[in-house]
């Protein structure tokens, strides 16, 4: 439960940066790695088979959002 509310404040931290505007490249770059980290957790946490394989859905997802993010200044 802990890391989905984590991973629920990067999220809002995220929309909040790109609402804001500006020089947020950083900024995104470190939420994503934060989606990361608690979409990993999650996954090993979990024994539950369906959990596991939406964590990996995610985590593509979350590669496809860090590819971009990259392109942010």
């Amino acid at each position: 439960d802990e890391e989905t509310v984590r991973l629920r404040s990067h999220i809002r931290g995220m929309r909040d940066a790109l609402e804001r505007g500006g020089s947020v490249g950083r900024k995104l770059d470190f939420l994503v790695q934060e989606f990361n980290r608690e979409t990993n957790t999650i996954c090993s946490k979990s024994n539950d088979l369906e959990i596991t394989r939406l964590g990996l859905a995610l985590k593509n997802e979350i590669e496809k959002v860090r590819e971009q993010v990259q392109n942010v200044e």
